[in-house]
């Protein structure tokens, strides 16, 4: 064979060989190789976007507990990337507002957002988690939540309902409530009707007064067409959202039965358990950031409606005389300890509540109430 056509035959082979390597090889093309279709990157799949409901028991967008809730539902979305979409339903929308516990545990809704102390016939126990008449502030309810192995004990109570429980929000401490008639002892309450939930209500029913159980949308109408006598709600910021100033004369302080009172947020089981690994944690803290926010967003907001409901609308602002106060306070302890005795895990949880607030007492003895007594000197 001639050189010129060995040097074209080994050209050709050379060629080849080059071919199926570029064919074959797994990492990007050399720049003379032609890539083939088989080479070409996939495309990343999108990410699945898990779509969930969430049930409350308060007025659609209502100012802070309403609103509380679609603040928790937007964190999560953004917190999560976009990967989990919560559609937010108020009272009735889907399930009425006293529903909304059996609702999620059966599935029908992914979370619920609430107050504990509406599911005592469920659970007695529940009701330690919202309120408990001068029990927990805010700040004291946090730490033994997240520190003092209450957050322990609550998840060990709903876990028999399927569900998930976690701190959600704070109103801090409430007002008294709205009063058609004026409190100067104690015989004032008897007879009353009053809406007042939880161990509150217990309270109210021992100084003879009637306790009647109502979601916000039902209170308004109820007060103003006299089926109440008086109502407990929040304090001014929702208050005077409700336009019960309007409906009632007395505005009385402070709120003995609901001195911090912790909304909550809890969520199915079973679809909480599906999400991966990273999701659970973001929903966790989601939850756990909407608890701080409402409490600043309280504190920002009430003293401007104060102001509003006393020099605009001619609230007149009363505090319970310490006669009053004493009284009921003595009454509560009762009722709270009777309470507790009425079933083992009510029990459990009192001990541990009731220790932690007996050490708070002693260091806020000298730093939080202390500077608060300074303060106004």
């Amino acid at each position: 064979m001639k050189r010129r056509e060995i040097v074209k035959v080994l050209g050709l082979g050379a060629a080849a060989a080059g071919l199926a390597a570029c064919t074959e090889q797994k990492a990007p093309p050399a720049a003379d190789c032609k890539p083939t279709a088989d080479a070409a990157p996939a495309a990343p799949a999108k990410p699945e976007t898990i779509e969930w409901k969430m049930v409350t028991t308060w007025p659609k967008n209502f100012p802070g507990l309403g609103v509380g809730a679609n603040n928790l539902a937007e964190l999560i979305g953004q917190m999560s990337g976009g990967r989990i979409k919560v559609k937010v339903y108020g009272a009735k929308e889907l399930v009425g507002a006293l529903e909304i516990f059996d609702a999620v545990s059966r599935g029908t809704a992914e979370m619920g957002h609430g107050a504990a102390y509406y599911w005592k016939g469920k659970t007695r126990a529940a009701q330690f988690f919202a309120a408990v008449p001068f029990g927990l502030t805010a700040q004291e309810m946090n730490s033994w939540l997240y520190h003092g192995g209450g957050m322990e004990l609550w998840e060990e109570i709903y876990a028999e309902f399927g569900l998930i429980p976690g701190a959600a929000g704070n109103t801090g401490v409430q007002m008294g409530g709205w009063f058609n008639r004026e409190i100067n002892s104690v015989k004032d309450l008897e007879g009353l009707k009053m809406r007042i939930p939880g161990l509150g209500g217990e309270v109210l029913k021992r100084a003879g007064g009637t306790p009647v159980l109502l979601p916000g949308g039902e209170i308004f109408p109820s007060l103003q067409s006299g089926a109440i006598d008086a109502t407990e709600w929040v304090g001014p910021y929702n208050d005077m959202a409700f336009g019960l100033h309007k409906a009632a004369k007395f505005y009385y302080y402070p709120g003995w039965h609901e001195p911090g009172t912790t909304l909550e947020c809890f969520v199915n089981k079973e679809a909480f358990e599906k999400l991966p690994a990273d999701l659970q944690v973001i929903v966790r803290n989601a939850i756990r950031v909407a608890n701080q926010d409402m409490l600043a967003d309280f504190t920002a907001k009430n003293n401007r409606a104060l102001e509003q409901l006393v020099n605009e609308h001619g609230v007149e602002l009363r505090q319970f005389p310490d006669e009053v106060l004493k009284q009921i306070k003595d009454l509560s302890d009762a009722v709270v300890a009777e309470e507790a005795a009425k079933d083992p895990m009510s029990q459990k949880v009192f001990d541990s509540f009731v220790k932690f607030r007996d050490q708070a007492t002693k260091w806020h003895a000298v730093s939080e109430q202390a500077y608060l007594n300074a303060r106004t000197l």
